[in-house]
């Protein structure tokens, strides 16, 4: 097969695996990603379910490349929205990368479900969906690092029973921050996406009115939290 051949097939695969990627984001937009179906979407498509099978063997290998997307994109927002402002004080950058999350849920909401929302029946996800779903919390850990090694962090309150497992949790996430910092990050770090999540699926409705004012005050008061000076 010449080089021009293969080039031409990859392009055809990559075309096709876009368009199952889009009548899967459609599906899920107007189902759920319960009742996601790789027969429904073949059948939308106009293929046959064997041709859509050699793309995505099994609706979790699809649902796990949809899973992969979102969290690229949600990454890609953040940091997108931190290098503007990477010159900026620790402070400044965590409400910003945080207001990035909650613009992109709001442009996004059936991807901000997928990977936000409630679990899948019958659906875990594989260890390959990690690095992507580790982008924004990484982007925090190291604005916080950041301070840590520059103007320092304030002090933060650590109960002596929590100190064995906030010394379990630096180990793995961030080695060089206090443990007290790493506790508060977890916290935060959940906090945020309650945040955005209470907005998203409507549990602020006739509660906060002036969302995004009210968003980056909070946001502003989880720098507190985590130590940001």
């Amino acid at each position: 097969m010449t080089s021009t051949a293969r080039g031409a097939r990859a392009r055809a695969r990559i075309e096709v695996t876009t368009a199952i990627k889009e009548e899967a984001r459609r599906q899920l937009a107007a189902e759920g990603a319960a009742r996601l179906s790789l027969r429904a979407v073949a059948r939308e498509l106009g293929m046959v379910s064997s041709a859509l099978y050699r793309y995505f063997p099994s609706r979790d290998d699809l649902l796990t490349a949809l899973i992969i997307d979102a969290y690229d994109s949600l990454g890609e927002a953040a940091e997108s929205a931190h290098a503007a402002v990477a010159q900026e004080g620790p402070r400044q950058r965590w409400v910003v990368v945080c207001a990035a999350v909650r613009r992109w849920a709001l442009a996004h909401p059936h991807e901000y479900a997928l990977i936000y929302g409630s679990p899948v029946p019958g659906y875990h996800a594989p260890q390959t969906t990690v690095p992507a779903a580790a982008r924004v919390g990484l982007l925090l850990i190291g604005i916080v690092r950041d301070a840590h090694r520059g103007p320092g962090l304030t002090d933060l309150p650590l109960p002596a029973d929590l100190r064995p497992e906030a010394e379990r949790l630096v180990a793995d996430l961030a080695p060089d921050l206090p443990p007290a910092a790493g506790a508060a990050l977890v916290a935060a770090w959940a906090q945020l996406y309650g945040l955005v999540g209470f907005e998203l699926f409507g549990q602020f409705h006739r509660v906060v009115e002036d969302r995004e004012p009210f968003f980056r005050h909070a946001a502003s008061r989880l720098a507190d939290q985590v130590g940001l000076p």
